[in-house]
């Protein structure tokens, strides 16, 4: 038996088969749990629907723009009509204007401030307050950040602060959510060549550097953080919530 064997999820953020979401699900999927798919915009359906089922045909498949607080109800609408209930729910949701993500910080403009927080931060919150009526037996929010939350990373910007607005948002929803015996961690993931990560102007450079001065001498792998995702939903991590865990190859120790 898996160890999320019986478990029911939904996962937010898959765009194709190299996305840290899709990594995760197919280990929810490993280990038991029955999940559905979201897709943001017509573009990115036919890979999420191509992915999604290899889960098996019958895979509930939902589009939804996490900025759009009807199109959120409506999911979790839907989850509650086919699944009764819901025990997990990946984020790994960004986005930031490329030109924000280029240019000097100092530069940022307030629409694309704004932007990142609403994409990147804020809907954490608003699919967790959709989830949580129906994690009515308790369960386990993942999100996914990244190291820019904590310290510069030249070029990542504005998606830095946002990721940092995301971090502290989890450990506040923790807080919000703990009485409902629902946990809400980050996975903060060393880079990985996914489509938003190619939008990093200098990213091949970041991956060289992080491969040169990690303790582990190499860059994480998908399956990797997969395993993490579902250690995170398991109840192996019963007792962990409103948590950042570094899956970096251990890059976020390291001074210089």
């Amino acid at each position: 038996m898996g160890l999320l064997e019986g478990k029911l999820g939904i996962v937010f953020g898959v765009a194709n088969k190299r996305s840290i979401a899709w990594a995760i699900a197919q280990a929810w999927h490993r280990e038991g749990a029955k999940l559905a798919f979201t897709y943001q915009g017509e573009r990115l359906k036919d890979n999420v629907e191509e992915l999604a089922g290899t889960f098996g045909a019958d895979t509930l498949i939902l589009p939804c723009d996490v900025t759009s607080d009807e199109q959120v109800r409506n999911v979790f609408g839907t989850v509650k009509e086919s699944f009764g209930r819901l025990d997990l729910l990946l984020h790994s949701v960004a986005f930031a204007p490329r030109e924000a993500l280029e240019g000097d910080f100092l530069n940022t403009s307030r629409e694309a401030f704004r932007i990142a927080h609403d994409v990147s931060a804020y809907s954490l919150i608003g699919l967790a307050r959709e989830a949580a009526p129906l994690m009515d037996q308790g369960g386990s929010i993942v999100a996914m950040s990244y190291y820019g939350a904590e310290k510069v990373i030249p070029h990542y910007n504005v998606m830095g602060v946002a990721k940092a607005s995301l971090e502290a948002s989890t450990r506040y929803l923790a807080y919000s959510l703990g009485k409902r015996k629902i946990r809400v961690n980050c996975i903060s993931a060393g880079p990985m060549n996914t489509l938003a990560a190619r939008g990093i102007a200098g990213f091949g450079d970041m991956l060289k550097h992080y491969e040169a001065h990690s303790p582990l001498g190499r860059n994480v792998e998908p399956s990797e953080l997969g395993h993490t995702g579902a250690f995170l939903a398991s109840d192996g991590a019963a007792a962990i919530t409103g948590q950042v865990l570094y899956v970096d190859c251990g890059y976020q120790i390291m001074g210089m």
